[in-house]
């Protein structure tokens, strides 16, 4: 039954982490190999998780795209579809036909064939800006700056402290191992008071600025031809 769950997970985590693979060996150079307008999108969605991202995590280049991730130095385990890869958070790829944010606190959440609260919350945030969500399991799908909410995103990223990420994962595992998943069970439901309880308003909420700095991002690359590079910011 364990190696047919982990057979399950890793046929899965491979289409949802899949995209155009990238040799690049550094977010900054991954940006810096894209056109223009992808470049302006890409660095201000990567701002705004930044801004957002808990003690813990780590950014770098995973499956041929930026990712973000604890590192072995704080979960030795790893991912469990190959541990030798560090457990992946979120992730910004730019595809052939569009650009893409992959967000696994949001897929995880939802293994059990039924919406968490955190995923409802994710979805009604969303809607209310008034923008279309296209997404899949975990991976949302833009083509343009403006098809994102960056303040949702961002308070999508700051709900989940590292410790919080790591519990709801391994209570997934668990979930699955017993043969609860299709329903969620008592396991999911421990998960979400977990999640609940520490993603009261204790960590910084997007700011303003971080929104507005992106937004100038943008404009410069639709008024501006031969737009000036966006200010890398360092890994």
């Amino acid at each position: 039954m364990a190696a047919r769950v982990r057979g399950v997970h890793a046929r899965r985590g491979a289409g949802i982490l899949k995209a155009m693979q990238s040799k690049a060996a550094t977010a900054t150079e991954y940006i810096a190999s894209l056109p223009e307008d992808r470049k302006v999108a890409i660095e201000a969605v990567r701002k705004v998780v930044l801004a957002n991202l808990g003690k813990g995590y780590s950014e770098g280049m995973t499956y041929g795209m930026i990712g973000y991730f604890v590192p072995h130095s704080v979960y030795p385990a790893g991912y469990h579809c190959d541990p030798k890869q560090p457990l992946p958070f979120a992730g910004l790829a730019s595809q052939k036909n569009y650009m893409s944010l992959h967000m696994m606190s949001v897929y995880c959440g939802c293994d059990g064939g039924e919406e968490t609260e955190f995923l409802r919350w994710f979805r009604e945030a969303w809607i209310k800006t008034g923008k279309k969500l296209d997404m899949g399991k975990a991976c949302i799908r833009f083509k343009r700056l403006e098809d994102l909410p960056l303040e949702v995103i961002g308070e999508a990223i700051r709900r989940v402290p590292v410790e919080v990420y790591i519990s709801k994962y391994e209570l997934m595992l668990k979930a699955a191992k017993s043969g609860r998943a299709a329903t969620g069970g008592k396991v999911a439901g421990a998960a979400e008071k977990v999640v609940k309880k520490a993603a009261k308003p204790a960590a910084k909420k997007v700011t303003k600025k971080v929104v507005a700095k992106a937004a100038a991002g943008l404009s410069i690359a639709e008024n501006a031809k031969g737009a000036k590079r966006v200010p890398a910011v360092k890994n």
